[in-house]
């Protein structure tokens, strides 16, 4: 995955908040022969990106979601024309990189997990086989590991407080809520009240949770409720998904404090999702049972 930051090449060619799939072909990250930006962000939290050229003087970009689909091709034209040319016919020096800079930088945003490099130009066949491949492989899908706070381990959260300790915290509707879940529970709400849980978008030291059955969404704040939404790339929403645990606030499992606004935590409040402080201007950040509410218990997911 080549994602270009915003500082890197100014002025940025892109648009959106990214990931944006793009070639390094050397001074400069390109999704065409002049770097106009022309290729869309993707939004997606797992990105297949593919470069190909015929050895000459043409290139192909195409770039597809590693969790569904199929490949899409961005650009298929000739190599850059800019900065004094020189790119064509290709040069050829010899190198082989993957999942960093050619001068072994690592400046790029985002993660790289595996790659591979043909002979030779491969057919839009052995492309389209590719990214069925590294779709079947389930990307951010659940792994086996369960009721611990370990990426990729699956848990569910139970509230401590009395009145709700047969209840979980699940989505509905793409809204946090909490609702009573037990063994006779449909498959449905058992997989709403089941999480994923993720390294930090915006601090790999915390966490973000991921729901189980919607590959992709992950927990949120908006105007200090939470929600569920497909992670976009950018900046706010990783900060927004971020949640660091600490002890909790009542002396009985974790408590979650969000990422960005540090005196709210995630609570439960008649039954609805927030981040809240102990005391404020807003109903949910109410003194009476803060600590309870905003203290869980992390246990074994309901549907693993």
């Amino acid at each position: 995955m080549l994602v270009q930051p915003p500082e890197s090449h100014p002025p940025n060619p892109c648009s959106g908040s990214g990931p944006w799939v793009q070639a390094d072909l050397e001074n400069g990250l390109f999704q065409s022969s002049s770097r106009v930006s022309q290729n869309p962000s993707h939004g997606a939290p797992f990105v297949t990106a593919l470069l190909k050229n015929n050895g000459q003087d043409f290139f192909w970009l195409k770039a597809g979601n590693a969790q569904t689909g199929a490949l899409t091709t961005e650009y298929a034209g000739s190599l850059p024309t800019i900065n004094g040319g020189g790119y064509a016919p290709m040069q050829q020096e010899g190198a082989i990189v993957l999942g960093t800079g050619g001068d072994n930088s690592n400046g790029s945003i985002g993660s790289f997990f595996e790659g591979a490099m043909t002979a030779g130009l491969p057919t839009d066949a052995a492309d389209d086989a590719v990214q069925a491949n590294i779709v079947s492989v389930s990307y951010g899908g659940p792994t086996g590991n369960t009721g611990t706070l370990t990426p990729a381990s699956e848990i569910s959260l139970r509230p401590t407080t009395a009145c709700c300790t047969s209840d979980s915290l699940r989505h509905q509707n793409f809204t946090a809520i909490l609702s009573e879940i037990s063994s006779g529970s449909s498959t449905l709400d058992k997989e709403d009240a089941t999480w994923i849980i993720r390294r930090g978008f915006a601090n790999n030291s915390c966490l973000s949770l991921q729901a189980r059955n919607y590959p992709g969404y992950y927990l949120r704040h908006f105007n200090f409720k939470l929600f569920l939404e497909p992670y976009d790339g950018s900046e706010q929403f990783a900060a927004d998904s971020t949640f660091c645990p600490v002890p909790g606030m009542n002396g009985q499992g974790i408590s979650l404090q969000s990422f960005n606004v540090r005196n709210k935590y995630i609570r439960h409040y008649n039954f609805g999702g927030f981040i809240a402080s102990e005391g404020g201007d807003n109903p949910w950040d109410a003194a009476a049972f803060w600590r309870d509410d905003v203290s869980w218990i992390v246990s074994s997911p309901w549907a693993p």
